[in-house]
Parts: C-alpha cells; structure tokens; sequence
C-alpha cells in the first residue's frame, strides 16, 4: 500500500535544528516527491541529505494541485509509490496547496505521515500568550479597504465576545499596510500578536495593546509575519 509522507521543511533557509532526525530516514524511503517549488524543495533536501542524488527521484510541482497534478498523484498512489508532499516551509497541507493532494490520499484509502515540524502557525500561538485552547487560522485578509476593515472588525469583536484568538497572514509587501489598518480600526485594548521571522536569528514575537503599538509601529515590509488578535 502506498505511504504519504508529511514532510516538514525549515521556515528559513539554513535553520534545520528545528528538524527532527527521523525526518530523514521518511525522505530516504520516498521515490517521488510532490513540491510547491522543485528548486527550493531540492536545496531543502540536500541540506539535510548532502548524499542525496536528486534525479534518481521522480519530481512533481504541486502549484494549486490542478487536475492533471492530482492524476498525476493518484496514479503513483495506485502503484504502492511511497510519496513525499513537501510545502515551499512549514508543514505540507497546513496554510497549504498539498492539503488537495492528502485529501485525495485520503480517498485512496493510502496511508498519510504527518512528520513532526515547525509551523509558524502553531509557533506563533504558542508564544502569543493568546487562547489556545479556541483559536482560528483565517489565512488571508480581503484586499480591498472596506472589506478588510470589516473582517477585521469582526474578528475583534469574536475575540472579545468568546475569547478566542483570530490568526491571519498577509502577503510580506503588504505587512505594513495591514498594521495601519489594524491600529486604525481596532479599540485600543484589544491584543495584537506580530510574530516576524520566526525560527530565525531575527525573530521577533511581540504581543501588546493596539495603543502600546501605535508608540512603536514595527517596520515588516517583505518580512514573514503571523498576526494574531486577541482580547
């Protein structure tokens, strides 16, 4: 029967301690590897498996795991391949296009593996001090101004109302468009989590009242960033 491997990969290039060693012996039992990006996928695997001969292995591209990527998938499932699913950082199928590629392992009736990794997601909340025992990852914000001040304030009046902590993401060239908007349209009180560069040696993970931020507005253009809100 065929196995799905999870593989984790490193938030940042270069920063593996945060890998656990079995990973390793998954990768090594892979024959063919689903990415979101061949290239980087690549350099990840020969960091952690400097041995390693990449064409000895069969390479797929997930992008959005199209239809053809998807058939593509479900033929070497039906072959008893065992399989890696690697996200371009973090944890395949969390905030992720692999997420379509597990969900049809799933109706293959394969066996999935999720490994043990970092995911900013989780790394973030942890380190927040917010809820986490009710906590919701909402992705992306709407783009357009008032849409996004309506999402906002919806989240902030959930987090108020039932505790629970709101997790969203924006593109990095728009981080500091999406602090703006949060300063602007927020009560003073409410907590906002930015967690910036985590894992690396520049990270940063700060949680405070939206009047302490305004004293201090961070600088996180074309940084990786997790906000959380909070009551």
């Amino acid at each position: 029967m065929s196995q799905i491997f999870l593989i984790p990969t490193a938030l940042y290039d270069g920063v593996t301690e945060t890998l656990p060693s079995y990973i390793l012996d998954a990768v090594k039992q892979c024959t063919v590897f689903f990415v979101e990006n061949e290239r980087t996928a690549r350099r990840f695997l020969k960091s952690i498996w400097k041995d390693m001969v990449i064409d000895d292995y069969t390479w797929h591209t997930i992008h959005k795991a199209e239809e053809e990527v998807l058939q593509q998938f479900a033929v070497h499932v039906k072959k008893g391949d065992k399989i890696g699913i690697l996200s371009e950082a973090g944890c395949p199928g969390v905030a992720d296009p692999g997420q379509v590629l597990v969900a049809k392992a799933q109706e293959l009736k394969a066996i999935v593996r999720p490994l043990v990794g970092p995911s900013s997601i989780l790394l973030a909340l942890m380190a927040s001090g917010m809820n986490g025992q009710a906590f919701r990852f909402h992705g992306y914000l709407p783009i357009e101004s008032s849409e996004r001040k309506k999402a906002i304030l919806l989240l902030e009046e959930e987090a108020v109302k039932k505790g629970i902590a709101q997790i969203f993401i924006e593109t990095p060239y728009r981080n500091d468009a999406m602090v703006k908007d949060l300063l602007q349209h927020c009560k003073p009180a409410t907590r906002l989590c930015i967690a910036v560069d985590i894992t690396a040696s520049t990270e940063s993970i700060i949680t405070q009242n939206m009047q302490d931020w305004k004293a201090n507005v961070p600088a996180l253009h074309k940084r990786p960033v997790i906000f959380l809100l909070g009551a």
